[in-house]
Protein backbone atom coordinates (compact mmCIF):
# COMPACT_ATOMS: atom_id res chain seq x y z
CA UNK A 1 0.00 0.00 0.00
CA UNK A 2 1.27 3.42 -0.89
CA UNK A 3 0.43 6.76 0.74
CA UNK A 4 -2.29 7.69 -1.79
CA UNK A 5 -3.97 4.29 -1.34
CA UNK A 6 -3.95 4.78 2.44
CA UNK A 7 -5.56 8.20 2.05
CA UNK A 8 -8.17 6.80 -0.34
CA UNK A 9 -9.01 3.89 2.01
CA UNK A 10 -9.43 6.19 5.03
CA UNK A 11 -11.58 8.60 2.97
CA UNK A 12 -13.81 5.72 1.79
CA UNK A 13 -14.27 4.42 5.35
CA UNK A 14 -15.04 7.94 6.64
CA UNK A 15 -17.42 9.55 4.11
CA UNK A 16 -18.06 12.44 6.50
CA UNK A 17 -14.46 13.63 5.95
CA UNK A 18 -13.26 15.43 2.85
CA UNK A 19 -10.36 13.76 1.05
CA UNK A 20 -8.21 16.89 1.47
CA UNK A 21 -8.76 16.69 5.24
CA UNK A 22 -7.79 13.00 5.29
CA UNK A 23 -4.67 13.86 3.29
CA UNK A 24 -3.80 16.58 5.82
CA UNK A 25 -4.30 14.14 8.72
CA UNK A 26 -2.09 11.46 7.16
CA UNK A 27 0.60 14.03 6.32
CA UNK A 28 0.51 15.42 9.86
CA UNK A 29 0.84 11.94 11.41
CA UNK A 30 3.83 11.12 9.22
CA UNK A 31 5.46 14.50 9.88
CA UNK A 32 5.06 14.06 13.64
CA UNK A 33 6.63 10.58 13.51
CA UNK A 34 9.53 11.92 11.43
CA UNK A 35 9.96 14.94 13.71
CA UNK A 36 10.02 12.82 16.86
CA UNK A 37 12.58 10.44 15.34
CA UNK A 38 14.71 13.39 14.19
CA UNK A 39 14.79 14.51 17.83
CA UNK A 40 15.93 11.01 18.83
CA UNK A 41 12.59 10.07 20.38
CA UNK A 42 10.89 6.69 20.15
CA UNK A 43 7.41 6.52 18.59
CA UNK A 44 5.20 3.65 19.73
CA UNK A 45 1.89 2.74 18.11
CA UNK A 46 0.31 0.08 20.34
CA UNK A 47 -0.47 -3.12 18.50
CA UNK A 48 1.44 -1.95 15.42
CA UNK A 49 5.03 -1.37 16.49
CA UNK A 50 7.66 1.10 17.54
CA UNK A 51 9.86 3.40 15.48
CA UNK A 52 13.24 4.38 16.87
CA UNK A 53 16.64 5.58 15.72
CA UNK A 54 19.75 3.46 16.01
CA UNK A 55 23.26 4.82 15.84
CA UNK A 56 25.77 3.00 13.65
CA UNK A 57 29.38 3.55 14.67
CA UNK A 58 32.03 4.68 12.18
CA UNK A 59 33.86 1.75 10.63
CA UNK A 60 36.14 0.65 7.87
CA UNK A 61 34.25 -0.58 4.83
CA UNK A 62 35.18 -1.82 1.40
CA UNK A 63 34.25 -0.44 -1.99
CA UNK A 64 32.76 -3.51 -3.72
CA UNK A 65 33.79 -2.27 -7.16
CA UNK A 66 37.45 -1.59 -6.48
CA UNK A 67 38.08 -3.52 -3.28
CA UNK A 68 39.56 -0.35 -1.80
CA UNK A 69 39.15 0.20 1.96
CA UNK A 70 37.06 3.27 2.76
CA UNK A 71 36.07 5.02 5.99
CA UNK A 72 32.32 4.83 6.61
CA UNK A 73 31.16 7.66 8.86
CA UNK A 74 28.91 7.29 11.88
CA UNK A 75 25.24 7.52 10.97
CA UNK A 76 21.76 7.28 12.41
CA UNK A 77 19.28 4.85 10.82
CA UNK A 78 15.55 4.35 11.36
CA UNK A 79 14.53 1.11 13.05
CA UNK A 80 11.07 -0.48 13.30
CA UNK A 81 10.13 -3.21 15.73
CA UNK A 82 6.76 -4.85 15.13
CA UNK A 83 4.19 -5.05 17.89
CA UNK A 84 2.81 -8.36 19.16
CA UNK A 85 -0.61 -7.86 17.54
CA UNK A 86 0.95 -7.22 14.12
CA UNK A 87 3.29 -10.23 14.44
CA UNK A 88 0.40 -12.46 15.47
CA UNK A 89 -1.76 -11.30 12.56
CA UNK A 90 1.07 -11.89 10.09
CA UNK A 91 1.45 -15.42 11.46
CA UNK A 92 -2.27 -16.18 11.27
CA UNK A 93 -2.96 -15.98 15.01
CA UNK A 94 -5.81 -14.27 16.86
CA UNK A 95 -5.09 -11.56 19.42
CA UNK A 96 -5.09 -14.22 22.17
CA UNK A 97 -2.29 -16.19 20.43
CA UNK A 98 -4.51 -19.03 19.13
CA UNK A 99 -4.89 -20.12 15.53
CA UNK A 100 -7.23 -17.87 13.54
CA UNK A 101 -8.81 -20.88 11.77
Amino acid sequence: MIRSELIQKIAEENPHLFQRDVERIVTTVFEEIIGAMARGERVELRGFGAFSVKQRQARLGRNPRTGETVQVEEKHVPFFKTGKLLRDRLNGLDSDGTDAD
